[in-house]
């Protein structure tokens, strides 16, 4: 595993480690020129491909998670996440390996499962009438048909990540030096069509959006030679998402944020539409909207002085009705509030805030009514809180300790509880996980998800091996004495007689004997 690259400020307010991991996207302005392709208009459509002729009512909103970006997003949180279906970004090619899978370069799929969650957190969202797709790609590391040139073995990277998660639809986000190479995108077609038609053949269909960066003007010729490809290697495309953003000199400095998007967005349709016709394919004016999406980052741009604000939001939103545009993202919810006082200035680039004035979840607010029915299903309209009825937790096979009144607990500190799993957003003791917060007054636990029947209770890992002296009652121990108990090391606090160390976790700060071990998916330092 490699360093993580540079990254932007993040709000100095967040308690958050100094090694921050992400994949956010960065990009410089849209320099070059745009092929001048025709341009339709028309109305409509759902997360699905349309068929000829047909034509649908609604888009489909589904904003961006940065998955390894810290602090993680609790996307599974009804609270925190309003929206029905989430992007969660980006798997690329593992460092150490060109044709395996990973989360961001840092975390293989198995390893994201345990040390972020996602498996569970995934589950969870879905259990609440939620759903995800995978972004692939982004403007970090290397995509997968980057890296990996033998097509079946990116066949099989992409059928792990499809089968591991159970998608039903994934965003191919191609930026940088992979958007001209036309070798990546013809193995990255032949790959995922292959992986499409088992899925199909099984019953369950998967969808393919390529997430492109557009100019004004529309796609750039790299971009439309990249759509070109990927449609003639029979990859059954749902639509072309645009990256209506960083715009930089492409982007005249008197035109609005609203007004470029709108213009690049026209301009994509007439581009797919030609696209699609020169593969013999005549789409309808409703059609050529429907296989196109937009994508804004919100808030501060990378670029200086490009900022989408919520006013932009909003038209867009009204925009995408009044023409049937296919999907509306943005990048990211992990941005979606305004930033801490802690910030000179408002106007800042984080990828923790927008740097714009603004409530929480304002932006997905904004995007609401383009649900899949077209009144927006959000997740808190589904009883987000699990069945707890009289679930008794079995330490015996419970992932982590089960949660205890008079436990203290700090930030990261993950429990069960009645058959779930919670983690701690800040110091907590007394309060039950499965107890909502008071109005006005958030709960300090976030729930990840169910406890599955395979799990088992984890196994202490001891930092030290010269311990062999067994703990006894009858010993006056002194400061630093160390001792084994249930096979455990243990070190003196202070003097003490008949305190036995503590075998219930964590062990508090008041007890007597500090463990010599740690509880995996314990945070450091507990």
């Amino acid at each position: 595993m490699g360093a993580p690259p540079p990254t932007p400020p993040g709000d100095p307010g967040a308690d958050e480690p100094s090694v921050v991991r992400r994949l956010s996207w960065r990009r410089l302005g849209l320099l070059v020129g745009v092929v001048g392709l025709a341009t339709t208009g028309a109305v409509v459509s759902l997360d699905r491909t349309p068929a000829a002729g047909d034509t649908a009512s609604t888009s489909w909103s589904v904003p961006y998670v940065d998955v390894t970006l810290t602090p993680t997003f609790p996307f599974q949180d009804p609270a925190a996440n309003p929206a029905r279906t989430v992007a969660l970004a980006f798997v690329v090619a593992d460092p150490a390996d060109g044709c395996a899978p990973s989360w961001g370069g840092y975390y293989s799929l198995e390893e994201a499962g345990t040390d972020l969650e996602l498996d569970r957190r995934i589950a969870q969202l879905r259990s609440a009438g939620g759903d995800v797709m995978v972004s692939l790609g982004g403007q970090a590391n290397e995509e997968l048909a980057v890296a990996c040139a033998d097509v079946d073995d990116l066949t099989a990277a992409y059928r792990e990540v499809v089968e591991r998660y159970d998608l039903s639809a994934v965003d191919l986000d191609i930026e940088g030096t992979a958007l001209a190479d036309q070798a990546a995108a013809a193995r990255r077609a032949t790959a995922l069509a292959a992986v499409q038609r088992e899925r199909a053949d099984a019953g369950s269909p998967l969808d393919v959006w390529l997430t492109l960066p557009v100019a004004p003007g529309g796609l750039t010729a790299d971009a439309v030679d990249l759509v070109r490809t990927t449609l003639a290697g029979d990859l059954e495309l749902t639509g072309v998402n645009v990256m209506t953003m960083d715009y930089g000199a492409a982007k005249p400095a008197t035109q609005t944020m609203l007004d470029a998007t709108e213009q690049a967005v026209t301009a994509t349709v007439g581009q797919v539409t030609e696209l699609y016709a020169e593969r013999g394919t005549t789409l309808g004016a409703g059609e050529a909207w429907a296989r196109v999406g937009a994508t804004p980052m919100i808030g501060q741009n990378d670029v200086p002085g490009e900022v989408f604000g919520l006013a932009d939001a909003e038209g867009l939103a009204s925009f995408a009705r009044a023409h049937g545009l296919g999907r509306i993202s943005l990048w990211s919810l992990n941005r979606d509030t305004a930033c801490s006082a802690s910030f000179a200035s408002v106007a800042v680039l984080s990828n923790t805030c927008s740097g714009v004035d603004q409530e929480p979840l304002a932006f997905v607010a904004a995007f609401a009514g383009l649900g899949d029915d077209g009144t927006d299903v959000r997740i808190s309209d589904v009883d987000p809180e699990p069945v707890r009825g009289t679930v008794v937790d079995d330490p015996a096979t419970s992932p982590y300790p089960v949660w205890r009144p008079e436990g203290r607990y700090p930030t990261g500190y993950k429990v069960v509880w009645r058959g779930h799993v919670y983690e701690a957003r800040w110091y907590a003791t007394g309060v039950d996980p499965s107890t909502p917060g008071v109005t006005g007054t958030p709960s300090p636990w976030t729930l990840l998800g169910a406890v599955t029947t395979s799990e088992a209770a984890p196994a202490p890992v001891p930092t030290v091996s010269d311990v062999t002296t067994p703990w006894s009652p009858d010993v006056l121990y002194q400061r630093g004495d160390r001792v084994l108990l249930d096979g455990l090391p243990y070190e003196a606090r202070w003097a003490s007689r008949g305190q036995a160390p503590g075998t219930l976790f964590p062990v508090g700060p008041d007890e007597a004997w500090a463990p010599l071990f740690t509880i995996p998916g314990e945070p450091a330092g507990t």
